[in-house]
């Protein structure tokens, strides 16, 4: 890590990476560096963000740029950058356009970041941070994908919403690949830790997960241009700062198995200790055998994708 003020930088100044960026200065994590290839609407934003800095009580130093040595010393680098999903897109349909761009991102990070854990948000995550580990080299646990803290706090949204209580009481898990082959762990999941199977039925539980699964493609759906922003920009801010100040959080991330869950050589959900190292540990759950078959058939379905369409 850097000596003395911390620094994150967030390359993508779209709405991902926007929302990233504003949760990382309200929060009073240190210097923010915005990066995007259209230099203005990464300053405009930083500009804007910085001048709410009273209004909400920040302090910290928020700058746009289009130069990849502005993002020198961080040591925390949120990838943001990519084409977002459209209406009757999967997200596996984004994979030959993100390559292409992470070529370029994970390059500039190599060149002038090489000490930074990264943080991917690029769609279709699991593929694009197992490309990134690839580009820069970096060891496997210094880069983690942003998934199942997402899928966990939509599926909390959701059973919050079926239990009517509090958002804040309820713990959920979800493990396996960001899209649609995710699985959804309704044992680990409680409320307050009562398990959720005391307050809601197997009908309801079942739907809540289809639900889950298909989160991202019913935002998409609902907002005709773009995808969802809030909740993933929050998610990646919130395993940034736990990089950040080595808070150690145990969250779903996308992390590299070498062995862990039966799987190898493959970045997937699963649960973490994030800390100033990155991934610090991998958890393994005691699954049942239906759970670990769907979690196997998630790495499966992706290990395919990353040799017939990455080619490895």
């Amino acid at each position: 890590m850097a000596n003395g003020a911390r620094k994150v930088a967030v390359i993508g100044a779209g709405n991902v990476g926007a929302t990233c960026a504003f949760v990382l200065a309200e929060r009073k994590v240190g210097e923010v560096v915005l990066l995007d290839i259209y230099e203005g609407f990464a300053k405009g934003k930083a500009l804007d963000m910085s001048q709410g800095g009273r209004v909400l009580n920040y302090d910290g130093v928020v700058s746009g740029t289009k130069d990849y040595s502005d993002i020198s010393g961080s040591d925390v680098v949120v990838v943001t950058s990519g084409f977002p999903r459209q209406p009757g897109m999967s997200r596996e349909d984004l994979i030959g356009k993100n390559a292409d761009i992470i070529n370029q991102v994970g390059n500039g990070i190599k060149d002038h970041a090489p000490d930074a854990v990264i943080v991917m948000v690029t769609n279709p995550l699991d593929l694009m941070t197992y490309h990134m580990q690839k580009i820069t080299g970096f060891p496997e646990k210094r880069v983690v994908g942003q998934a199942g803290i997402l899928d966990s706090a939509r599926m909390t949204h959701f059973i919050s919403e079926a239990v009517g209580c509090s958002n804040e009481d309820v713990q959920a898990m979800v493990l396996g690949g960001h899209g649609d082959t995710m699985v959804p762990l309704p044992r680990y999941t409680t409320v307050n830790g009562i398990p959720i199977t005391q307050l809601l039925d197997s009908d309801e539980i079942e739907a809540i997960c289809d639900r889950t699964a298909s989160g991202g493609g019913e935002i998409v759906k609902l907002l005709e241009r773009g995808s969802a922003f809030y909740a993933p920009g929050s998610a990646a801010a919130i395993m940034a700062e736990s990089i950040l100040f080595d808070r150690k959080r145990v969250l779903p991330c996308s992390a590299y198995l070498n062995g862990e869950y039966g799987m190898e050589d493959i970045y997937i959900g699963v649960p973490v200790i994030l800390g100033k190292d990155g991934v610090e540990r991998i958890l393994e759950l005691e699954l049942e055998p239906s759970e670990l078959e769907s979690l196997q058939g998630s790495g499966a379905f992706y290990k395919e994708q990353l040799s017939s369409i990455l080619g490895y």
